[in-house]
This record gives C-alpha cells, sequence and structure tokens, in this order.
C-alpha cells in the first residue's frame, strides 16, 4: 500500500459537496485514512475570483501515481472541470502532493507537488493531519515549511466525518 497524499480545491457552486463528491469517488480506488479541516482561502495566482475551500486527504491505494494522476484527471472531468484559465475558478481541484515520500519528475507528473511549498492553502491543512512528515526534495517537515509561509489568512469552515462511506460536515462556529 501507498501512502498518498491529496488536494483538493474548489470556488465554483456548491464548494464543499464538490469536494465530498471527489473525495467519495476516489474511494473506488483509494482508502481514506484521514482528512483535514475543510479551510476557506483567497485565490492563489489569479485574485479576480471566488474564495476557494480547500482540504487535504490522507489515503492509501495500491495504484501508481500515473494511475492515481489519470484517475484523479477523470473525476474532474466527471465533476464538471474545464480547464480554460491557469490558477482560474475551478468546480474541483485535485493535486498529488505526495505519494509515499518519493519523488517523480516526468513530463506528466511532478511528486512532491512542485508548488506544495509555496501554498498556505495546501501546507495549513496538510500540517494539520501530518505535522512530522518530511518534504522528501527539501527535507523540512510540512510544520517547519507552514511557519516558513506569510499569506492572507485563511478560515476554517468545518470538519469531514465519514460513516459507511457517507460524509458529514460539522460547520466550525
Amino acid at each position: 500500500m501507498q501512502n498518498v497524499y491529496l488536494g483538493f480545491g474548489s470556488n465554483i457552486g456548491d464548494r464543499l459537496g464538490n469536494i465530498i463528491s471527489a473525495i467519495s469517488k476516489l474511494l473506488s480506488c483509494a482508502n481514506l485514512k484521514t482528512c483535514s479541516s475543510v479551510w476557506e482561502t483567497s485565490p492563489w495566482g489569479l485574485q479576480e475570483q471566488s474564495l476557494f475551500l480547500n482540504c487535504v486527504g490522507l489515503f492509501e491505494t495500491t495504484i501508481s501515481s500515473i494511475e492515481l494522476l489519470k484517475k484523479t484527471s477523470q473525476i474532474e472531468l466527471e465533476l464538471g472541470r474545464k480547464r480554460t484559465q491557469k490558477f482560474g475558478p475551478r468546480v474541483i481541484d485535485i493535486d498529488i502532493l505526495l505519494y509515499n515520500r518519493k519523488t517523480t519528475h516526468t513530463p506528466e507528473i511532478v511528486i512532491p507537488h512542485p508548488r506544495l511549498h509555496e501554498r498556505k492553502f495546501v501546507l495549513l491543512p496538510l500540517a494539520e493531519i501530518a505535522p512530522g512528515v518530511e518534504h522528501p526534495v527539501l527535507k523540512k517537515s510540512m510544520k517547519e515549511l507552514l511557519d516558513l509561509i506569510n499569506q492572507a489568512p485563511v478560515k476554517e469552515q468545518c470538519n469531514l466525518f465519514m460513516s459507511k462511506n457517507k460524509f458529514f460536515s460539522k460547520v466550525k462556529p
């Protein structure tokens, strides 16, 4: 089994529903071990768009990183993702952040995610569930990387819970 950290983001439509749908669809090829809180964050790259909801999940899978990339891309398409503008609005975005602490650099995929260490909206939920996990290239823990970054504040929105393969959310006050 491979341990994989996946990042999820949405800023179009039912943002939380989009993330839950994406995670649910991934259960056909991966087991969800834990999921971070869901955070509302400012856009990154292209500022003139709606706020995002973001979270990170730790999954176990037997499929390769390339197979997982194909699966996540398929799920994005099924949920209505259209790649029309770099860093633009999206129904769903699923990023492979870390894959069993391995590094991969091919034309199709780069692992760890090449901008993971630059993005608070990724590091905050990742450090929440895996503070001591070390970045395989930078050799710093997720908590250390988070402490180095200073970006726009984020707001914790809710926690996701799964029971009998159904998701429930608890909104934060």
